[in-house]
């Protein structure tokens, strides 16, 4: 699904997390780098279809020479040799004798086991970058998500301090009122006021974390900056479901892409064992030769198997799998390494969302404390029995209480996806 382009000018436009994600895996620059990659590999495997395809070459050659033995033969490959070119004082002394070759060269591999598993093995390097690229997308996925409830956050924020700031004008009229009435001192005026800044400080400040949210997130999307995105409560329908038995998936896309590393070289060991037996070629040739530029007279052709065999190569061979071993013995440790500390992440994560969610919980509490609280100083205030301080105090808390439980919640709901992330399985 390709998404419309919205200029900077069209100031807000809304969007769902659905399709966040959709155009972020389809417009991603890293997405996009990793199918790169995975055509690269796939270029890179094809070169070995060379292993079973023959080999063709054309060229066609110019040569003149007075040398006794090159000229004679040059009149052999011509088949016009005569008599009169026995002559001791014509081979010995030739004129100048041309010669125009036309050939055309043929080789077919036949059996070369080392090329064999070499083949083998960049068939798995392709497949490493297939389950890299897999692996992309489900980060690009996170971090669509995590962006995603960021902008709601700050959204809630907003609202929040919206519903500060309008609590802390009311306070602030009704003390000017009061104080013109001489019932209050100019300094609870005063606090108001700056209690008003201090609120519109930091209202400012979530409408910017707003276009900050929504720059990343079109940076995400690889479309342009500038948009302002409305968002709905992303927590609403979320139906990840996390406890504490859930375990790590060993077709994860990293664990696989690390698997097949392991086994690319395995085959490459294979292939350095393999170079040790014989290989097995044919090979041939056909050409034309004549004295004449663009002449096509005698021809000839050359056909045959060669059997080589490198018996003593310095220990090169011997050491390269040596080499080899150590590697693939390093990425099996990696590979076991990297699920270990998944397996700790995961733990953390785990206990993380417990502490989160009980979080949520006691916030709640103290939202319906802090509102009770503000009611009845609220009440007292009007009647003269609460001082403008204690209110400001008691609406600020309140203000608090409600950013924390949105933080809060905010905690549970990254960290939800995080655990979807580190639990998430590789599926054809």
């Amino acid at each position: 699904m390709k998404m419309e382009k919205v200029s900077a000018q069209d100031s807000t436009r809304f969007l769902s997390l659905s399709e966040a994600i959709a155009n972020s895996l389809q417009n991603n620059q890293s997405v996009q780098l990793a199918q790169q990659d995975e055509k690269i590999a796939n270029s890179k495997y094809n070169q070995t279809q060379a292993i079973y395809l023959p080999q063709v070459g054309f060229s066609y050659t110019a040569m003149s020479t007075n040398n006794p033995l090159n000229a004679f033969g040059f009149k052999l490959q011509q088949k016009s040799i005569t008599m009169n070119d026995f002559n001791p004082d014509l081979l010995n002394h030739p004129n100048g004798t041309p010669d125009f070759t036309t050939k055309l060269d043929v080789m077919q591999p036949i059996i070369n086991m080392d090329m064999w598993y070499q083949k083998k093995a960049a068939a798995k390097q392709n497949e490493i970058y297939q389950f890299q690229t897999e692996r992309t997308k489900e980060f690009i996925r996170f971090e669509v998500q995590k962006a995603y409830l960021q902008l709601a956050f700050a959204y809630d924020a907003v609202k929040v301090l919206e519903d500060a700031n309008k609590t802390s004008k009311a306070v602030n009229k009704f003390a000017a009122d009061h104080f013109e009435q001489g019932l209050i001192q100019k300094s609870d005026v005063l606090n108001t006021e700056v209690h008003i800044k201090m609120v519109e400080s930091n209202l400012a400040k979530a409408n910017s974390n707003i276009k900050n949210a929504s720059d990343y997130l079109s940076f995400l999307m690889h479309q342009p900056t500038g948009v302002i995105y409305r968002v709905n409560d992303p927590s609403a329908g979320n139906s990840i479901v996390t406890d504490n038995s859930i375990k790590l998936a060993d077709s994860r896309s990293d664990f696989l892409a690390m698997q097949k590393a392991i086994e690319a070289s395995d085959y490459a060991i294979a292939s350095s064992k393999k170079s040790y037996l014989p290989r097995l070629n044919a090979f041939g040739s056909y050409q034309l030769n004549d004295s004449r530029m663009l002449g096509f007279g005698a021809n000839a052709y050359l056909a045959g198997l060669q059997l080589s065999w490198d018996i003593f190569s310095g220990n090169k061979t011997k050491n390269t799998i040596t080499t080899q071993t150590l590697e693939r013995n390093k990425l099996k440790d990696q590979l076991t390494q990297q699920k270990d500390q998944s397996q700790v992440e995961l733990n953390k994560a785990l206990r993380d969302l417990n502490d989160a969610n009980f979080e949520v919980k006691q916030q709640e509490k103290s939202i319906e404390q802090a509102s009770e609280a503000l009611r009845i100083l609220q009440n007292r205030y009007e009647q003269g029995l609460a001082n403008t301080t204690d209110l400001l105090m008691a609406t600020t808390q309140l203000s608090q209480q409600q950013l924390l439980k949105a933080q809060a919640l905010l905690t549970s709901n990254i960290t939800k996806a995080y655990i979807q992330f580190l639990t998430s399985s590789f599926n054809k």
